[in-house]
């Protein structure tokens, strides 16, 4: 009956904990999930405002350089109208000076009412001297206004953009067309306008659409003159419209897109970023904002776990003191505290008095076992504890092993009785002469060993030096001093297995030994 009631209760302490923990872990996803939900909302607006504007800045930019070029044009034509003895010689060099001074267009020409291209600057493009009879360009002759093509291949093979102004002389008779062509897949306006380098760190970019949603510009050059109309943001451009919204593009990529229209041209300038780099961004904002949140959770699940088991603590720390007593353990003595509950109360103070007289006795025991009782230093078996302790804990330490040379020779002459005072007067002089930090123990006959904490084997070997020195100026027990042999090891320098820095030590006293006693050796 005591044991169902004892795991009854270990089962509600543990329902209570489980309780209190699904509390707060559920807040907590709660508190997570809303701010994901708000940051996606915040960073998606925030980015769709910021290419919305950059895409309005561009269509300026390219709208105001068209405006521009047209207006450099005109100029010309009208330079050229005016000039009615110019010859075919000064109209070229006209035209070479503004696409040299301009950098505008690629290449200039001057197509008469005929289509016969009587100038063309630069001359390497190679069409002086012919007739254009059909295509765009021929149109654009025809048309005998100002005109912006859509981009289309030229008789050069060349996809371009041309840009024409009509000619008239002084009788205002129709003379052809002044026209600027821009190539499109070769260092262009556009290029100097825009850059480069559009693909940023966020992996954003933009790209300029003509009519009838033709590339006109892309960070893939090679898309250049490519139709993408299957894109809902180019449908939008082509009907005039400018916005911003979250799109899929032809690629399957999900964006977040602003687009602008040019008005000069009837382009359009689409500035995107992909929502993968929006995610990551909700990612890293998430994984901080744990680093934030966690602290305060585990503080309070902590709190809540330590409040739960205060309800059970009086019979739950009872019951273990009392398993592990009786199954020969050494228990700490439980502190004896009022409890409320009056049974509680006598049932642990009674324990904790029946708990401290066994653990004196098992004190006791613990230390005859590890207490040389002649010299009442520490033994052998305490001094495997202490380096696996400061092993496990990562101490650097050095180890001083030294015994009394010749005191074989101290027994034969004065005795095993005297003996043991010099043994028992050599523990107290090094005992009073080491740091308190330093530990000392008897490790068999007459050999010591000595564990300094925190000392290299050079700081050990002053150590070692001073104690040796100061014991061969003291007169011992027999009535003169005695001499000893040391030798030093170092962990982790010299080895990490302990076994085998013992034994390095004890090959330094060694060899103290060989090199003729009273002497301190560092293991090299």
């Amino acid at each position: 009956m005591k044991k169902f009631l004892f795991n009854r209760k270990l089962k509600l302490t543990t329902l209570l904990i489980s309780l209190v923990s699904a509390s707060v872990i559920f807040t907590t996803l709660i508190l997570l999930f809303s701010s994901y939900q708000s940051e996606k909302e915040s960073l998606t607006n925030t980015y769709l405002s910021l290419n919305y504007s950059k895409a309005d800045k561009l269509s300026c930019s390219v709208d105001s350089v068209f405006r521009s070029m047209k207006m450099s044009l005109e100029e010309t034509a009208n330079f050229i109208a005016e000039q009615d003895d110019m010859t075919d010689e000064d109209i070229q060099e006209q035209l070479e000076l503004l696409r040299n001074n301009s950098r505008y267009f690629n290449s200039l020409s001057w197509i008469d009412e005929t289509g016969l291209v009587r100038n063309i600057a630069p001359l390497s493009v190679g069409l002086k001297g012919e007739t254009i009879k059909s295509g765009v360009t021929k149109e654009v002759l025809d048309l005998k206004s100002p005109a912006l093509t859509a981009p289309y291949t030229a008789p050069t093979g060349r996809l371009i953009v041309l840009m024409s102004q009509p000619l008239y002389d002084g009788e205002n008779n129709y003379k052809g067309i002044i026209g600027g062509a821009v190539y499109l897949q070769e260092r262009n306006i556009l290029n100097e306008i825009l850059g480069n380098d559009i693909v940023d760190n966020s992996g954003s970019y933009y790209y300029v659409v003509g009519p009838g949603g033709k590339l006109l510009f892309h960070p893939e050059s090679t898309r250049i003159g490519e139709t993408v109309t299957a894109n809902p943001v180019i449908r939008k451009l082509m009907q005039g419209e400018s916005g911003m919204e979250r799109v899929t593009n032809t690629k399957g990529i999900p964006m977040l897109a602003a687009y602008s229209m040019i008005p000069e041209t009837g382009w359009g300038v689409v500035q995107q970023t992909p929502v993968s780099y929006v995610e990551k961004l909700l990612s890293n904002h998430i994984q901080q904002l744990t680093l934030y949140i966690l602290p305060p959770f585990f503080i309070l699940l902590v709190i809540s776990i330590y409040l739960a088991r205060k309800l059970a603590e009086p019979f739950i720390n009872l019951a273990e003191h009392v398993n592990q007593l009786a199954s020969g353990q050494v228990v700490s003595v439980p502190i004896i505290q009022s409890h409320w509950n009056r049974e509680a109360d006598i049932l642990s103070k009674s324990a904790a008095i029946a708990i401290e007289a066994v653990q004196k006795n098992n004190y006791k025991l613990i230390h005859a076992a590890t207490t040389d009782p002649l010299t009442e230093l520490p033994n052998r078996r305490k001094l495997n504890e202490t380096m696996e302790s400061w092993r496990s804990e990562g101490i650097v330490f050095s180890i001083i092993a030294f015994d009394i040379d010749r005191f074989k020779l101290v027994n034969d002459t004065y005795g095993h009785q005297e003996g043991d005072k010099v043994l028992k007067y050599l523990a107290d002089t090094i005992q009073s002469m080491v740091r308190k930090t330093d530990l000392c123990f008897r490790y068999g006959g007459e050999e010591f060993v000595l564990l300094l904490p925190h000392t290299t084997s050079l700081e050990a070997y002053n150590i070692a030096e001073k104690i040796r020195i100061t014991l061969e100026i003291t007169s011992s027990p027999v009535g003169k001093p005695i001499t000893i042999s040391l030798g030093i090891s170092e962990y982790p320098l010299h080895s990490s297995s302990l076994d085998e820095l013992f034994r390095l030590a004890d090959k330094a006293l060694y060899q103290s030994k060989l090199e003729g006693r009273n002497r301190t050796t560092i293991w090299s």
